[in-house]
């Protein structure tokens, strides 16, 4: 872990209660921690632009824009960002499609202290910057569908288009991605996170173990052992549930 001493960190919240409780956990935890805070989107990027922080706690809702406000007035993100947030549900599925952290308020005091230990921990980590530019694409056009998932493995950091994303199968709690390409991406979370993020309107959970890309079927066995055959040649099993939805989902695509 990379030791606090010399880490600086902004609060960027309206709220002052929230500011002051994130403000007194960190010190009583990381008393070295240098920290500076600001109210609102134009006082965070003043202060980010003049303190040159480590990392950024960043509440999305401010009376004069949004914590992405305050990223799309910036140009280069040397930071760790923690976002703060009590709803914006679809705000939150944009920062996990990127990959970046994000706590949920009421602030918990253990959730704030892990997230500050995985910041230092990850500090001297270049992809921010490619997380960042991600999240801000995304949100764009989040509430149809994202363009592009971050998935961040311990050896590697791959920058997914969704449209390439054949299925996702489960393996308890790893999910394994088969992509267009023939490549497979095996992650430490489990297959119904990933189906909470991934568009609605384009995968189906067929199956308890498989999340598939509807655009990728050729065909539906429709027997009661039924199978779906799908581009690649792999053919998995589906429930006789799921055909109904399946089939609407199918004619609505085209």
């Amino acid at each position: 872990m990379e030791n606090s001493n010399n880490i600086k960190a902004i609060i960027i919240d309206d709220e002052k209660n929230s500011r002051e409780l994130i403000f007194d956990i960190i010190k009583f935890h990381f008393p070295n921690l240098k920290i500076e805070t600001a109210e609102n989107v134009a006082g965070g990027i003043e202060k980010i632009n003049k303190f040159k922080p480590n990392i950024v706690f960043l509440d999305i809702d401010m009376p004069d824009g949004t914590g992405f406000d305050v990223l799309k007035n910036l140009t280069n993100y040397d930071f760790k960002v923690i976002f703060i947030t009590g709803h914006e549900e679809h705000a939150v599925k944009a920062i996990k499609f990127s990959a970046l952290d994000y706590i949920l308020k009421p602030v918990n005091a253990i959730e704030l202290v892990n997230a500050v230990k995985l910041a230092l921990k990850l500090i001297k980590e270049n992809f921010e910057q490619i997380k960042i530019e991600t999240l801000l694409n995304n949100l764009n056009q989040f509430k149809h569908n994202p363009e592009k998932l971050i998935l961040n493995t311990s050896d590697n950091i791959y920058i997914i288009d969704t449209k390439d994303i054949i299925r996702c199968q489960s393996d308890n709690n790893y999910t394994s991605f088969y992509l267009a390409n023939s490549e497979k991406i095996v992650m430490s979370k489990t297959l119904k996170e990933y189906e909470s993020m991934l568009p609605e309107n384009t995968f189906i959970r067929v199956h308890r173990s498989h999340l598939v890309n509807i655009n990728y079927i050729s065909r539906i066995n429709k027997r009661n052992s039924g199978f779906i055959g799908l581009k690649d040649d792999t053919e998995i099993p589906f429930s006789p549930k799921k055909k109904d939805l399946l089939l609407k989902m199918i004619k609505h695509q085209k």
